[in-house]
């Protein structure tokens, strides 16, 4: 089992940044493939990073690619999702979310724990 708590979100203007992180419960955190995701009202949950267990791979979704960086260090249990040059449309609530190993699928449903999301709004 492992319990996901996220933090950092707030209110930015656009073209500012915020870092989200998030703190796993357990002590085989580095071998949990993490990813991040996001969902603004009225739309489905998206994918937005993913990060393999020891860091080695990383993933983004094209619509934050060059402005969102997904980092972990295992030794604190925590994944982070720096996020600069933030656009309106990134608003959303933003969740984390864990499975056993790295797939490459990006689906949510690939994934087993969540946490329970932290909100993100981007003013213009």
């Amino acid at each position: 089992q492992v319990q996901l708590v996220e933090s950092g979100g707030g209110l930015v203007q656009a073209g500012g940044s915020l870092r989200l992180s998030c703190a796993a419960s357990g002590r085989t955190f580095s071998s949990y493939a993490m990813g991040w995701f996001r969902q603004a009202p009225g739309k489905e949950r998206e994918f937005v990073a993913a990060i393999s267990g020891r860091g080695a791979i990383t993933y983004y979704a094209d619509s934050v690619k060059g402005r969102f960086t997904i980092s972990r260090d295992n030794a604190k249990n925590t994944v982070y999702l720096q996020m600069n040059s933030l656009k309106p449309e990134d608003t959303a609530v933003y969740y984390c979310a864990a499975k056993p190993y790295y797939n490459g699928n990006y689906a949510a449903g690939d994934y087993d724990y969540w946490g329970q999301g932290t909100q993100v709004t981007v003013s213009s």
